[in-house]
């Protein structure tokens, strides 16, 4: 799972990112304009977003990536706990309201709780797409029951296709999301991972789900 924390106290925000990393991977953006840009990749599971925010605030922020069509899970953040700003928050699209100061374990729970209902989180750790089973917890995959072997970024990218199945995903989605905005590779790397996928669930006749859309990038078919 990967999210995005947009908050402009550098302390709060350091905390709450070593505080999710053991968990998720985490992006992180300190003021609305790079909060929004990033959002805009559309490669999150969650966003906690801070409301008062430099550039653009929270509220404009959630309003935009709504507007685009985007229903990545937000969670707002904020020292802001009158009534009127829990109900804009909640109406302006956001999912969630935790006010500040906040216990750690309450916010990781409020994440897995947006996963669940999103449907990117299950109950029981496991992501299905036909015969394919993806246990999230010991990161293990059967296919037709049977187990096989993936690495970490190739079960990563079929993780991601399969959370996005029927999507079109372009190559830079898949980059940003598998490998990070701060890898050192390139997106030639997509290609790579892509055609060694394929290897993996070709003896299974699953790689031929995977459908290369040529010039922009992948897309998983509908189960």
């Amino acid at each position: 799972m990967r999210l995005l924390v947009v908050e402009d106290n550098l302390p709060l925000l350091e905390s709450i990112v070593q505080l999710l990393s053991d968990e998720f991977e985490v992006d992180q953006a300190s003021n609305g304009e790079d909060g929004l840009f990033l959002a805009m990749q559309n490669i999150h599971d969650v966003i906690v977003l801070d409301v008062m925010l430099p550039e653009i605030d929270g509220f404009e922020v959630l309003q935009t990536i709504r507007k685009e069509g985007l229903k990545i899970p937000v969670l707002f953040l904020t020292a802001r706990d009158s009534l009127e700003d829990r109900v804009k928050g909640l109406d302006s699209g956001g999912d969630d309201y935790l006010v500040k100061p906040f216990q750690a374990a309450e916010l990781k729970a409020r994440i897995r709780a947006l996963l669940r209902r999103s449907g990117s989180l299950t109950t029981n750790q496991t992501i299905q797409y036909r015969g394919i089973e993806l246990q999230g917890k010991e990161r293990e995959i059967t296919v037709n029951r049977e187990p096989i072997k993936l690495t970490t970024k190739q079960y990563e990218l079929l993780e991601f296709l399969i959370q996005n199945k029927g999507a079109i995903l372009t190559k830079e989605q898949i980059y940003d999301r598998v490998w990070g905005f701060d890898s050192d590779t390139t997106i030639a790397i997509v290609e790579v991972f892509m055609h060694h996928l394929r290897k993996k669930l070709e003896p299974s006749g699953y790689h031929a789900d995977i459908k290369t859309i040529r010039g922009v990038g992948y897309m998983l078919n509908e189960a």
